[in-house]
């Protein structure tokens, strides 16, 4: 499909930062990327940002390798972890958020699988940077914001290399639950040329609750193997130019011997796994990652004149990411039982990124400006033929102007503005009869395909004002457009021509405030904010065919949070975190359902350095509740709308280092507390698969060297 050329926009996207990093150092400026796309000192960004940096990386790694845990502890805002391979319900603010590598969009937001958050293995990563609230800075899918992680960079001497090997195991129930993590790197610098190579495999044994029981395998993690292989290869051409070559490629497939015996909300009864019996086969293919590949060269001119820098990105990615085996998609009168999706999307991408420095006697003024241009191909088969969303084929063009102006040093002003131009091709397709059991089938429906056009100006608003040394309060207005999930409005079409499906294009308008103060040993961070859509992204049950339909209803959001850190002594740091967010329907004044909203979320941290070369972190998590819906008139509930009960999660990790070793312990849910996520409380989906007990007493061991 041919691209239409936009104009380019006036003013600037902004993106403000009340930062909960975990430095160890208040003397290491710290800096980010993402918000703004050049690299600026954190204290001028003015919108909520969370910077996780690469010691806090680290120390979770001691006690699990999952990014999901890792965020939903250390980034305020985003929604309780639910202990599986899926970021199903795992929103920021309330809204999906766009998850990137190195800016490379790892997200599929045409068909949202909620997998992208598990895209890459954490050694990888240098730090996390997540931008909060609608943002159009990179596009389509942010409408929560964006998660961008930063990989790597080479060692500054010739040759660094370390290795890894752990074990991770139940402590309620050891049999069968043992696996082993392996990982190494090299990197280096050599006159002009550097490189990052990474390699990395993690097989599972079972995964147990606290009553020792193997947990469900939807999403799950049992019996699974995860292989990463990261390449990063950097040649400066001169003291200005420089060119880097970056490949990544991500795999996690669960073929485990189980099956489930499924639970239910409303009975009170747990989903768990027994071995398979003797002679009987488990239906389906292995879910998850069948192979993910990430390609992206970048070409950097620090100098293209006196005070402007160029940065040239070009990327490739193709994702096919493997559903679980479901009777949902069966359909007796062609012979199906059920039926196994999976969600393929290549993306093809070129950036022209210009950064230009401006400066007066007391103004500092920054400008950057360029186009993005997007090509993304996204279906969902089945893989036995049937097709359930038709190829998507969309063309995106745009351009953006960001401005930043710092004022007598004190008052930092951004704005700015993106045009985008989206044009997506759907051919004539026909939806797949669906049968959640005998009686209750949805009509198939031969639907014609369009082109179908989307125009959308997008502007930011920012404002930090550094009263002294130790306060800043900071307001920002930022809007995002999102065409996010197509796919599952095409699925469940109930006309006959594209044209007269619900699909335009949602405006998403955010509103924040907030402020920063910092002193010697106390850091403390708070934000309110209020998002408000035209059209929602909710879905409910139709009990006639058994599929959840889109509802493009007004949404309203709206919350705050706050994180602090206090250091007691050189040795002794300790950190909380708090993140409440609301939202409703304002067509019908209802309460949203848990597949938005989640619950209250509350964490404190304590880091302590015993002696120099040791040190020991405990984390204490809790999810609050959240009780806004009525069962039915049996008392049943449905959809994702059940109540969600409070529940308290301790994790414990430990390390000692000597020379070139580093010995390391982790214990996830040390008080091994019987728990159901808050998604697993909330979610009737798929006959109870989800109501899934959270992992019991869990013990991770290794150790690492580095030469």
């Amino acid at each position: 499909m041919e691209m239409r050329l936009l104009a380019l926009a006036l003013a600037a996207a902004t993106c403000t930062t009340t930062s909960y990093a975990e430095e160890t150092n208040r003397d290491i400026e710290q800096v980010i990327v993402t918000g703004s796309r050049f690299v600026e000192s954190i204290d001028e960004v003015p919108v909520s940002v969370t910077v996780v940096d690469r010691d806090t990386i680290q120390q979770q790694l001691q006690v699990s390798s999952e990014l999901q845990n890792l965020l939903a502890i250390h980034v305020p805002g985003l929604a309780a972890a639910n202990g599986s391979t899926s970021n199903f319900g795992t929103t920021l603010r309330g809204r999906s958020p766009l998850v990137m590598i190195d800016g490379v969009p790892q997200s599929t937001p045409l068909r949202n699988g909620a997998l992208g958050m598990r895209t890459l293995d954490p050694d990888v990563i240098e730090r996390i940077e997540v931008i909060k609230g609608a943002t159009s800075i990179y596009g389509n899918g942010a409408a929560g914001g964006i998660i961008n992680y930063i990989t790597k960079s080479a060692a500054d001497s010739e040759f660094a290399a370390q290795a890894s090997v752990s074990s991770r195991f139940s402590a309620a129930k050891f049999e069968d639950s043992a696996g082993l993590r392996t990982q190494g790197s090299v990197s280096g610098t050599r006159d002009k040329f550097s490189f990052v190579v990474s390699a990395s495999r993690d097989e599972r044994g079972v995964e147990r609750d606290a009553e020792g029981d193997v947990m469900g395998t939807i999403y799950g993690l049992s019996e699974s193997v995860t292989e990463n292989y990261f390449t990063k290869l950097g040649y400066r051409l001169d003291d200005e130019k420089s060119l880097q070559l970056t490949y990544n490629y991500y795999e996690g497939r669960q073929n485990a011997d189980l099956v489930d015996v499924l639970g239910s909300v409303n009975e009170g009864t747990k989903t768990y796994a027994l071995p398979l019996s003797d002679g009987d086969t488990k239906l389906g293919d292995a879910q998850g990652p069948r192979g993910n590949h990430n390609l992206a060269i970048k070409y950097v001119d620090d100098h293209l004149t006196d005070n402007t820098q160029m940065t040239i990105d070009a990327y490739g990615q193709k994702i096919e990411n493997v559903f679980f085996f479901s009777t949902a998609l069966s359909n007796p009168e062609e012979g199906y039982d059920g039926g196994q999706s999976m969600i393929k999307s290549g993306k093809k991408g070129l950036r022209f990124n210009f950064n230009t420095q401006l400066s007066w006697e007391w103004v500092d003024g920054t400008l950057t400006y360029g186009l993005d241009a997007l090509n993304d191909v996204t279906s969902q088969p089945l893989l036995d033929g049937r097709i359930w969303v038709p190829e998507m084929d969309m063309d995106s063009l745009a351009g953006y102007l960001q401005t930043k102006w710092i004022l007598d040093n004190d008052w930092i002003f951004k704005a700015g503005v993106r045009r985008e131009n989206i044009d997506l091709v759907v051919d004539d397709y026909r939806t797949l009869k669906l049968c959640a059991n005998a009686d209750t089938c949805s009509v198939p429906m031969d639907v014609k395909g369009d082109t179908l056009s989307y125009e959308a100006t997008t502007y930011n608003l920012a404002l930090r004002y550094h009263i002294n040394d130790h306060f800043s309060p900071f307001a920002n207005y930022s809007q995002g457009a999102d065409i996010s999930d197509l796919g599952g409005l095409l699925r469940s079409a109930t006309v006959n021509d594209i044209a007269l499906i619900q699909t335009e294009a949602s405006i998403i308008d955010n509103y924040e405030i907030g402020f920063d103060t910092h002193f010697d040993n106390f850091d403390f961070s708070i934000a309110a904010y209020k998002s408000t859509s035209e059209l929602g992204t909710a879905s409910f049950y139709n009990p006639k065919t058994g599929v959840y339909e889109p509802v493009r209803a007004p949404h309203k959001m709206w919350g705050y949070e706050f994180a602090l850190k206090y250091r007691i002594s050189e040795s002794l740091n300790v950190g909380a975190n708090y993140s409440w967010v609301e939202g409703k329907n304002e067509k019908t004044d209802e309460y949203l359902d848990a597949r938005i909203i989640s619950p209250p979320k509350f964490v404190a941290h304590l880091d302590w350095r015993p002696v120099d070369n040791a040190n020991l972190a405990l984390t204490y998590y809790r999810v609050g509740e959240r009780k806004r819906f009525e069962p039915d008139e049996n008392g049943n509930w449905g959809g994702s709308f059940a109540p969600v009960s409070a529940y308290d999660v301790v994790n414990l990790s430990a390390n000692y280092r000597r020379d070139n070793w580093n010995f390391f312990a982790g214990v996830e849910n040390l008080l091994n507390e019987e728990y159901f996520s808050a998604r697993a409380q909330a979610f009737t989906y798929s006959g109870g698969a989800y109501h899934t007990m959270g992992l019991g007493t869990t013990i991770n061991t290794g150790v690492n060297y580095s030469f």
